[in-house]
């Protein structure tokens, strides 16, 4: 037996319970809420005006509708295989969805456990080079794929093979703030969904994707870890295990903002701020550590930044992230020193935490740490706050009727029927 056979029977026969239904539905209001919201935002009127000028089939729908999901910076995040599940595996979901709500949330639970089980195995070293959330989610919207278009279980492994044979996705872009990051996410949700339609024609694929000689591991991950693929196999499902951001900003940020935002609370003036010193894992380093973030999205990945800005105003938004804001900012964010340290670098990457001190210029020294933050599963945003978030994302995208699309997604959970989006 291959890793993928392993995988398809592993997801296959675990059981789905009334909650798991209810999570994923939360879980696919986020994505569909991030991707309305991503509308508005100039990368996502480029996808849009793509969209158009080419039509869409399914897997076209998947890529367009991906990308919108990603670019705000607000989609989730699944920490153990630092990969963002949801931009992949629920606009794949929706792309080839019969209309069955309950069927839907139940390929973006098999979509989750596929894409999160190989973003574990593929280990440390492949996220230096390579965006998780490309190479891994194509395996999570095939699995989705192969759920919602009954295929059996050898058609399923011949889905990931050709998923996994389309993985790709480099951290370059980073270097100029290019766009390409809401192309891996669209790319992923497209690859899966056309490797799931082909195993509907018996269209083969590799069964040793992942370990083979010529595989993923062997090609892209200097440290694999192929037995989570299949570890643990009664736990929970790892949708259960993936945090909801409530910042727009790169998750390696939220640990800092949310200690950051404690702290404001105590100074009175961010002007009497004299050092401020940040302690992390090595990770926040290699992808966060911009001190003069030139853009919106560069600030966005900046540790220096979102520390500044939560510090300073006592919040974290879309707007602090804009031109005015970053030259308000600059001067308190020179002040920002980051180094790795432990007990994070240990930690992660099961824990992303972090430890802020802050020194005022009398001498009075703040700090705190953080192990979780606000949106992890340990400090889970309530149904309230995911109603919340999605209702300020859906009127962010211009979204006419946005309470009864918000009731209509959650309503899957209880035989309700997948809405039409309509975004493009």
């Amino acid at each position: 037996m291959s890793l993928t056979q392993d995988l398809v029977h592993l997801i296959r026969t675990k059981p789905i319970t009334q909650v798991d239904l209810d999570a994923a539905a939360l879980f696919t209001l986020d994505a569909v809420a991030n991707a309305i919201g991503g509308c508005s935002t100039a990368p996502g009127k480029k996808l849009l005006a793509w969209a158009r000028e080419n039509g869409g089939d399914a897997g076209r729908r998947a890529l367009v509708m991906g990308g919108l999901t990603h670019v705000l910076e607000m989609d989730d995040l699944h920490r153990a295989s630092v990969v963002h599940p949801g931009c992949v595996v629920v606009p794949a979901a929706f792309a080839v969805s019969d209309g069955d709500g309950k069927k839907l949330l139940r390929a973006v639970l098999h979509g989750f456990e596929a894409t999160c089980r190989v973003g574990m195995a593929v280990g440390q070293q492949h996220y230096k080079i390579w965006h998780s959330t490309a190479t891994c989610g194509p395996f999570g919207s095939a699995m989705a794929g192969a759920a919602l278009l009954n295929l059996s279980d050898d058609q399923a492994v011949h889905a990931l093979g050709n998923a996994g044979t389309q993985s790709a996705g480099l951290w370059q872009f980073l270097a100029t703030g290019a766009m390409s990051k809401h192309l891996h996410a669209g790319r992923g949700a497209e690859a899966g969904v056309v490797a799931a339609q082909l195993a509907a024609q018996d269209f083969t694929g590799p069964p040793e994707i992942l370990e083979g000689a010529q595989g993923l591991f062997a090609g892209a991950c200097p440290d694999p870890d192929p037995n989570a693929v299949v570890r643990d196999p009664d736990h929970r499902w790892q949708l259960h295990e993936t945090s909801i951001k409530p910042w727009p900003s790169c998750r390696h940020t939220h640990t800092l903002i949310d200690a950051a935002l404690e702290l404001s609370a105590q100074i009175e003036n961010s002007d009497d701020i004299q050092e401020v010193h940040v302690q992390v894992y090595a990770a926040v380093l290699d992808v966060c550590d911009r001190p003069d973030p030139e853009s919106v999205y560069e600030a966005k990945f900046s540790l220096q930044h979102t520390a500044a800005a939560a510090l300073s105003d006592g919040r974290v938004d879309f707007d602090s992230f804009e031109a005015d804001a970053r030259v308000r900012l600059a001067p308190l964010r020179a002040k920002v020193r980051a180094q790795a340290g432990e007990p994070y670098v240990s930690a992660y990457p099961k824990d992303w935490g972090s430890a802020l001190e802050v020194v005022l210029q009398d001498g009075t020294k703040l700090s705190t740490q953080r192990t979780h933050c606000k949106g992890d599963p340990e400090a889970a945003l309530s149904v309230d706050e995911m109603r919340t978030k999605a209702l300020m994302l859906m009127e962010l995208g211009g979204c006419n009727h946005p309470n009864r699309l918000i009731d209509a997604i959650l309503n899957m959970a209880h035989k309700g029927r997948v809405p039409d989006l309509d975004l493009f």
